[in-house]
Formats: structure tokens, sequence, C-alpha cells
């Protein structure tokens, strides 16, 4: 997998969210130090927005990002190694 370049862990609030840039890219959401979301989008702060009002991340404490041009298949190779860590499961608000 590629390196990759993450912010450091933000508070999931829309103040913070609205520093995040407009760009496309990567993103994880966790709460009690376990992983509740992985997303991808071609606008991050639209995203993370959004993901901070769904009923599932809703209790997200903190997220981080990555700006990625390749932010489809980074998504989906940032699922895979999370799987091969947690026995095939989903991130919790994937399922």
């Amino acid at each position: 997998m590629e390196e990759i370049t993450w912010s450091d862990w933000l508070d999931c609030n829309p103040e913070t969210v609205q520093r995040v840039p407009e760009n496309s890219g990567v993103f994880m959401m966790h709460a009690a130090m376990k992983i509740l979301y992985i997303g991808a989008s071609h606008n991050l702060r639209k995203s993370i927005m959004d993901s901070i009002s769904n009923s599932c991340t809703k209790d997200a404490k903190r997220f981080k990002y990555s700006e990625q041009k390749n932010w489809e298949s980074l998504k989906e190779q940032l699922i895979k190694e999370y799987q091969q860590k947690h026995e095939g499961k989903l991130p919790k608000c994937m399922c």
C-alpha cells in the first residue's frame, strides 16, 4: 500500500470540519479507540460534515483525513487492510 500522509486526529465538531479542505481524499472516524468508519470522497469537508450527523457515526469523537487524488482505490485498500487486522470484519458503521 502506498504511504499516506494523514492529518492529526481532529475533534468531530462542525467548527473543526469547516477547516477541512474541499479536496478529494480519504478519512477515518473513531470513538473509544475503535475505527467506526473509513470514507472517501471528492469533497472531504462535505463528506465528513455529513458523517458527523449520521446516526451511526454521530458518536465519533475524532477523525483524520488525507488529501488524495486516487481516493476511490485508496479507500478499498484501507478497508482491506482493516479487514486483515480484524478477522475480516468491517468497521462498526460500515456493516
